[in-house]
């Protein structure tokens, strides 16, 4: 929503599971919010220290505003649950609706279709998001090898 927790956190793990297989140079990564809440600002603290725990660290980041121009500029355009996938379909120009996806279906195996918003949880709720969110990357990163590399 506001892209300071759930979305950079993706972002910053993404990015280190494309740099671990040397990809950095063949794949661009951003994230953004559909909501302007937090524009310009910084990752949550509290996603921050949970990113830093795991080795990864996503300070560079700032939030930014989701727009068409994403649907065209890049190839998947991914949401972490249905109210702001509904937002998305919404915002999507017509014929590129199929780049549009939630992200966990990149992580069927856990059963779980949307990431929680940790912004009102504790420290836990922003962990479990992590490992949801790392196991939809390396789904994620598998796709995208699949299909496009």
């Amino acid at each position: 929503m506001g892209n300071i927790c759930r979305s950079p956190t993706a972002h910053g793990v993404f990015r280190q599971l494309v740099n671990d297989e040397g990809l950095a140079h063949r794949i661009e990564i951003d994230s953004a919010g559909t909501h302007a809440y937090h524009i310009g600002e910084p990752p949550d603290r509290r996603a921050l220290d949970t990113a830093r725990m795991h080795g990864i660290d996503i300070s560079d980041l700032r939030a930014r505003l989701v727009g068409p121009d994403d649907f065209r500029d890049f190839d998947y355009v991914l949401a972490m649950d249905r109210d702001n996938y509904e937002y998305l379909a919404r915002l999507c120009p017509k014929g590129l609706e199929e780049r549009l996806r939630l992200f966990m279906d990149f992580a069927p195996e856990l059963g779980i279709r949307e990431v929680p918003d940790p912004y009102y949880g504790g420290q836990r709720g922003f962990e479990q998001v992590f490992d949801m969110i790392e196991a939809a990357a390396r789904g994620l990163l598998l796709d995208v090898k699949n299909r496009h590399l």
